[in-house]
């Protein structure tokens, strides 16, 4: 049966280094970027409410059909709040959760001297302490309650937490309910 990871976390948390990496040690799996979605789907996007609640059960819906034609998918989005990741587990039979938990400091950190990749916007840290809506800065990030893996990426090598989804993931049993 295929499988759906989702790869969530704050913004610079490290979901596109991680699900690049993924994907390259598993070459099956077709990447959902919620960056790249969102640039096709809304080209001016607002970030309101309604505009990530219709993104995020989209990107839900699009790997759920995947799915159901036989591939796996790696969702790389914050997904910031848990009712969009729940959609995913109640929909979605063989769904994972991998939690990337770093420090709001680090991530601004990180994203600051992030190049352009994967379509992700730039300079969201200080955009989000201008006022735009931002996970984590001025919009909620409810982390997850019970993730599959949880990854402390400020202090976990790239190498080291990819094997750390393989062996929960590729390795293991069943999802949990």
């Amino acid at each position: 049966m295929a499988k759906t990871i989702w790869i969530t976390g704050l913004p610079g948390s490290g979901k596109s280094t991680i699900s690049e990496e993924l994907k390259k040690r598993h070459p099956e799996f077709y990447v959902l970027r919620m960056d790249e979605y969102r640039r096709f789907a809304t080209p001016e996007p607002t970030y309101s409410d309604e505009e990530r609640e219709i993104a995020y059960r989209s990107i839900v819906y699009i790997a759920k059909l995947l799915n159901e034609f036989g591939h796996d998918v790696i969702i790389d989005a914050t997904g910031n709040m848990r009712r969009w990741r729940e959609l995913a587990r109640k929909t979605i039979p063989e769904y994972y959760e991998v939690y990337l938990k770093c420090s709001p400091e680090e991530c601004a950190l990180r994203e600051a001297k992030r190049r352009k990749r994967f379509g992700a916007p730039s300079n969201i840290y200080l955009k989000g302490k201008a006022g735009w809506p931002v996970p984590g800065v001025n919009v909620p990030y409810e982390e997850p309650l019970n993730p599959e893996v949880v990854i402390e990426t400020d202090r976990t090598p790239l190498d080291r937490a990819v094997d750390m989804i393989e062996e929960r993931i590729f390795r293991s049993q069943p999802p949990c309910d």
